[in-house]
C-alpha cells in the first residue's frame, strides 16, 4: 500500500458513490450508461472471485465487497427502480464489439492459465474499456450532466493515480505487472479528451 493507490481507491469510490447519489436524489438514471455500469459489475465480479479463496487484508476485502456491491446496486437502479427514465435508445453502444477481443485476448494473454487467473485478466481488459458506452452516449447525445461529468473526472483520477501507484512500485519494490500497466494506460488514455473537455468547460 501507497499513498497512490489509497487515493486511487478513494477517488475510485468516490466516482461510484457521485453516481449513486445522483440516480438516488433525482430518482433518475438520465444520461447515464446502463451499459457501462453492466461491464463495471462484471469487471468486479470477475476480479473478486479470489475473495473466496485469497484473503490479503481487511482493508482489501472491505473495499472489494463495496465495490461489488455498489456495482450491482447500480445495475439495480437503472433496469429496475428508475428504469422509466433510462435512456436506451442513447445507450446503443454494442457490447460484443468489446466483450468477445476482450474474452479472446484473456485466454491468449494472461500471467497463468487457471480459471481465476484468466478471469482476472479478463476483468484486467474489460475494465480499460467499460467507460466507452458512456462516452459514446455523451458523444452521441452532445451533453452530460454536472454530476455524470465529475463521476467521469473521478473514474479517469483513480486510473491516473493507479498509473502513480505502479511507478512507486516498479522504482521501491520492483514490481511491474504488464497486463494491469498496459490496461489501465489504454483506460487513461480514454479518459483524456474527457479531461481536456473538463477542464475547459
Amino acid at each position: 500500500m501507497n499513498i497512490f493507490r489509497i487515493l486511487g481507491d478513494v477517488s475510485h469510490l468516490l466516482a461510484i458513490v457521485i453516481l449513486l447519489l445522483k440516480i438516488v436524489k433525482s430518482k433518475s438514471c438520465a444520461g447515464i450508461s446502463g451499459k457501462s455500469q453492466i461491464l463495471f459489475a462484471l469487471v468486479f465480479t470477475t476480479r473478486y472471485l479470489d475473495l473466496f479463496t485469497n484473503f490479503i487484508s481487511v482493508y482489501n476485502t472491505v473495499m472489494k465487497v463495496i465495490f461489488l456491491i455498489c456495482a450491482y446496486v447500480t445495475v439495480f437502479m437503472i433496469y429496475v427502480k428508475f428504469r422509466k427514465t433510462f435512456d436506451s435508445e442513447n445507450d446503443s453502444f454494442r457490447l460484443e464489439f468489446l466483450l468477445v477481443p476482450v474474452t479472446g485476448l484473456s485466454f491468449l494473454e494472461n500471467h497463468s492459465f487457471t480459471p481465476l487467473e484468466i478471469l482476472w485478466t479478463f476483468s484486467i481488459y474489460l475494465e480499460s474499456v467499460a467507460i466507452l458506452p458512456q462516452l459514446f452516449m455523451i458523444s452521441k447525445t452532445g451533453e452530460a450532466e454536472t454530476i455524470t461529468t465529475h463521476y467521469l473526472f473521478f473514474l479517469g483520477l483513480y486510473r491516473a493515480l493507479y498509473i502513480a501507484n505502479w511507478v512507486w512500485r516498479y522504482h521501491t519494490e520492483n514490481f511491474y505487472d504488464q497486463i494491469a500497466v498496459v490496461s489501465g494506460v489504454v483506460q487513461t488514455i480514454f479518459y483524456c479528451d474527457f479531461f481536456y473537455l473538463y477542464v475547459t468547460k
